[in-house]
């Protein structure tokens, strides 16, 4: 059986064939993770990484989420502003990540969960965030990661492009979710992190680490069908762990922390 095949074969009936940029796919995405024990135990875990970066940020000032859509971050770590691009229900305000509605310093840190490599042109976001982040706040990132065992499996069995040879770290396209480019965090903290610390020099690079090499793509992701039963989770989540010497060579995801750094240091 071909890739494409496979891959029609497993695609989850909720999503199969519906637009992938309409708000209504979105909000059926939560219905799918909801449904999904073992897929819901990744978003889980991905949201225990960001509530552990988030715990030591002293001021009370709110945090971002950008492109909260089917996730439910807002119940793990508390004055968690949800937002999206488009009007879903639930959000606390629509707005665009390249053109923050705040004021200066008015925000401790902004958050996102596979949400930067779509973003049109990320670099408008992070200087937003050098705006509107208070000093010492983070941007706190769990994104799509290129390893050598991920190249394979985003080129081969993962819908959105992978283009490593991006020099201008913009994406082409209209759409929100469609629109996307799966090396652009890599490209952005790997390839070109010297480049970054260049134009953001008060954004400070604290944490990159790859992980989980296999656990999602075991899960079915949400547009394809579950493949593993939720109580597997563990054992699989205790192989990883196992593994987690050769992150560097299996991670499909990294852990991105930045601190915006006070103007004296």
């Amino acid at each position: 059986m071909s890739i494409s095949r496979l891959k029609g074969w497993l695609a989850h009936p909720l999503t199969r064939g519906r637009n992938i940029d309409s708000p209504e796919t979105t909000a059926l995405r939560r219905q799918i993770i909801d449904s999904k024990p073992f897929l819901k135990r990744i978003y889980e875990d991905w949201y225990s990484k960001v509530a552990e970066a988030v715990h030591n940020i002293s001021t009370t000032l709110p945090l971002l989420e950008l492109g909260s859509g089917a996730g439910f971050l807002a119940e793990k770590v508390p004055k968690l502003i949800t937002s999206e691009i488009f009007f879903l229900e639930g959000m606390k305000i629509i707005l665009d990540a390249q053109c923050l509605p705040f004021a200066a310093g008015s925000l401790n840190g902004i958050v996102m969960t596979n949400v930067l490599h779509h973003i049109p042109e990320p670099a408008l976001l992070f200087r937003e965030g050098e705006r509107c982040i208070v000093p010492r706040g983070k941007i706190i990132m769990i994104e799509p990661w290129l390893t050598s065992w991920s190249r394979f499996v985003y080129k081969n069995l993962h819908h959105e492009p992978v283009d490593e040879a991006n020099t201008s770290w913009k994406i082409d396209g209209e759409g929100p979710l469609s629109a996307a480019n799966t090396a652009l965090p890599w490209i952005l903290f790997a390839r070109d992190r010297k480049e970054f610390i260049r134009r953001f020099p008060s954004l400070q690079i604290k944490e990159v680490t790859p992980f989980m090499p296999f656990r999602y793509l075991l899960s079915g992701g949400i547009s394809l069908r579950n493949i593993f039963p939720g109580w597997s989770h563990g054992f699989f989540r205790l192989i990883e762990f196992l593994l987690s010497p050769l992150r560097n060579q299996l991670g499909m995801f990294a852990k991105i922390v930045l601190i915006h750094k006070p103007k004296d240091s």
